[in-house]
């Protein structure tokens, strides 16, 4: 049975300042609880779920101490929830450990700016796990990683992909001899690039692009060739088609 205190600290957890103290995130839906319970049993915390889905699923929480797993029917369930439409299962989960080892000479990383929208964020996340990049630099004002809409667009990818925060033109000053691709719609057409890609690319915020700071610290301005007539793209549609070509 789920209390009011489980309640109200679950809740909790929907906002930044408790996720970072707690060093904690919420997991729904059985997809994404089969994905971290298979990768990283260990980072979980707690599990609240239906009784069918534990039934359906004694596989992968035999290895969870039982003293962890809370049966809830359905109304608590939605009382815990994020989701508009609770899913079978929720997740209490330990954040994910950040290699922040990167070689820019020997890699291509993705670096955000100002990235609001958690489904934006979310779904590059997911385009990064995709095409093998291993690592998101974003600005501080970007959306949350552990935000529970960025960790339900990433289906599972946040597990995989490595996203730190960190002060973008300080880092980029720093940066010596790396290519720096900037996402713009005045640029090299992608499809003219060649060669082996490493570095950064660079995309910008959904409304206003790549911050005039960071534009002028870019090497390499990129676009994707427009044949329509949409004035842009959505950022995490560029990042895929961009990725398409760089990697």
């Amino acid at each position: 049975m789920l209390g009011k205190a489980q309640a109200k600290y679950i809740q909790s957890l929907s906002h930044k300042k408790f996720r970072d103290e707690e060093n904690l995130f919420i997991a729904e839906g059985p997809k994404i609880a089969a994905e971290i319970l298979q990768e990283k049993p260990h980072a979980v915390k707690q599990i609240y779920a239906l009784d069918e889905w534990l039934i359906k699923n004694k596989n992968l929480v035999k290895n969870i101490d039982a003293t962890a797993i809370t049966p809830v029917n359905e109304n608590e369930l939605e009382r815990i929830s994020q989701l508009s439409t609770p899913n079978q299962v929720l997740l209490l989960v330990e954040k994910f450990s950040i290699d922040d080892n990167i070689d820019l000479n020997k890699e291509l990383v993705i670096m955000l700016d100002a990235i609001q929208d958690p489904g934006n964020l979310g779904t590059i996340i997911r385009i990064a796990d995709w095409f093998g990049v291993k690592h998101i630099i974003c600005s501080a004002d970007c959306a949350d990683a552990y935000n529970t809409k960025v960790i339900q667009s990433t289906m599972g990818s946040i597990m995989r992909v490595n996203v730190l925060y960190k002060d973008l033109p300080a880092f980029l000053k720093l940066q010596k001899n790396v290519r720096i691709y900037a996402a713009v719609l005045e640029g090299t057409p992608i499809q003219k690039l060649s060669g082996e890609h490493t570095g950064i690319l660079l995309i910008g915020n959904e409304s206003k692009g790549i911050s005039e700071e960071l534009l002028q610290l870019a090497n390499k301005k990129i676009t994707i060739s427009k044949k329509g007539n949409a004035e842009s793209l959505n950022a995490a549609v560029a990042t895929g088609i961009i990725l398409s070509h760089l990697i």
